[in-house]
């Protein structure tokens, strides 16, 4: 005997075979530590790959913003705005 370990192979009673001693509390245990890092892992992937998509939409003006950009400078005039915008809306 060794010292309590219930037999040569070094197991908790079951020959050294099957779960080693874990109950099923101990599975779910090792399961889950093996699952929530992976589970983080891919949650800070698609953080920072829709933060980057995000910023790169927010830095352009849309076509819209540019025509009335150019509108209130007075590089064209109302005819050419209305005209302008109807075309962008697609009306």
């Amino acid at each position: 005997m060794m010292g309590g370990w219930g037999n040569m192979m070094g197991g908790w009673g079951n020959g050294g075979y099957g779960y080693g001693g874990y109950s099923w509390i101990g599975m779910i245990t090792m399961m889950a530590m093996m699952i929530i890092p992976l589970i983080i892992g891919i949650w800070i992937i698609l953080y920072l790959f829709r933060r980057r998509t995000s910023n790169n939409f927010d830095n352009r003006n849309t076509a819209l913003d540019i025509l009335r950009e150019r509108y209130a400078r007075g590089e064209i005039d109302s005819v050419e705005f209305q005209s302008k915008k109807h075309d962008l809306d697609g009306k």
